[in-house]
């Protein structure tokens, strides 16, 4: 294929334009983001964008929509593409961010049907933070495994649950647990152990220092911590050591983005199992089906998208490296997408 997709920058000084408060569909509002316009109804969202003199349209469940969109917002449009599906995502470009609509589906950008528009991140995270708030339905928790929440992302707008939308969430400067760093999770503060993680040892390891070197040691029981975790498929940082971040995280169900990667990231699988669909980053084409179970560790390249799916709560760390210019070292083919040759 060789058909190539026109960016178009939104104007920077024009505000993304306000939804209109009696354009709704079973209570919901419709919103727009530069040429892309969002609907939604009692089970499916509508994403609609311009090309070839029509608009296009594409479908999704509600609750597939939101659980993605959600993860875009809390993660800050993440690491290079968020596909929420085959066909609609993000990119982040780290300042701006690109939202398209086929550009990532070999057979609708090979039609020349795909659109992309870029915006300024805040822009864009405003609009986003506004579809969550109206559309997410009280006792909704799109960050929480389907067993854990009700089957309420459905049916006509009831109330909102902006408790859920609206996690704060805590940056770790060295490492969970130190003083005045990101705190570590009890049941006082909220996390009670998960209900797949009751076999958990709760203790906490015993840290035994020379003297002259008090305060520089510490540790802490990464197990014990992620089996507090309330929420599913989001990386919490715990430590950072330069450019080296370490993000464990919990994973049920089906991770609800397929992830575009413009880094190689290492998964290290610490419990339990979590299987990997892996396909080309631009196409879609399947490269890969992978069984990761403990003790397992994979690099998913640059060049890849994945999407897990875990048939049980599992403990998974990532390590990732936050180094500024990869994209564009990698982009400009000064890194191969791949960390090691054998």
């Amino acid at each position: 294929m060789t058909a190539t997709a026109r960016i178009h920058p939104s104007d920077p000084a024009r505000p993304a334009p306000a939804a209109p408060a009696s354009d709704t569909v079973a209570g919901y509002h419709a919103f727009t983001l530069g040429q892309f316009s969002f609907a939604r109804d009692e089970y499916f969202v509508t994403v609609t964008w311009p090309a070839k003199g029509h608009r296009q349209s594409h479908t999704m469940s509600a609750d597939a929509f939101l659980r993605a969109l959600m993860r875009d917002v809390a993660w800050n449009f993440f690491y290079g593409l968020v596909n929420f599906d085959a066909v609609f995502g993000t990119r982040n470009l780290y300042g701006r961010v690109e939202i398209f609509a086929g550009r990532y589906n070999e057979a609708i950008h090979g039609a020349g049907l795909s659109y992309v528009e870029a915006f300024d991140s805040t822009d864009a995270m405003a609009r986003f933070k506004e579809i969550l708030a109206d559309w997410v339905n009280a006792g909704f928790d799109p960050f929480a495994a389907p067993a854990e929440t009700e089957n309420s992302p459905f049916g006509e707008k009831n109330g909102n649950n902006l408790a859920a939308i609206d996690r704060f969430r805590i940056a770790t400067k060295r490492m969970t647990g130190l003083p005045g760093d990101s705190p570590l999770r009890s049941d006082a503060d909220g996390f009670p152990v998960n209900r797949a993680f009751a076999d958990v040892d709760q203790g906490e390891p015993e840290i035994e220092v020379e003297p002259g070197f008090e305060g520089e040691v510490h540790a802490f029981n990464l197990f014990k911590y992620l089996s507090r975790s309330d929420v599913t498929w989001n990386p919490s940082v715990t430590s950072v050591c330069g450019r080296s971040l370490f993000c464990p995280t919990t994973e049920e169900y089906i991770l609800p983005i397929i992830h575009g990667n413009d880094r190689v990231e290492w998964f290290l699988q610490l419990s339990d199992e979590i299987t990997w669909e892996v396909a080309d980053r631009e196409t879609g084409r399947p490269r890969s089906r992978l069984t990761m179970k403990a003790g397992d560790v994979a690099a998913m390249p640059a060049d890849i998208r994945h999407q897990g799916f875990s048939k049980k709560r599992a403990m998974l760390l990532v390590w990732e490296n936050a180094t500024a210019d990869l994209p564009q070292r990698y982009e400009r083919g000064e890194l191969k997408p791949w960390p090691v040759d054998f």
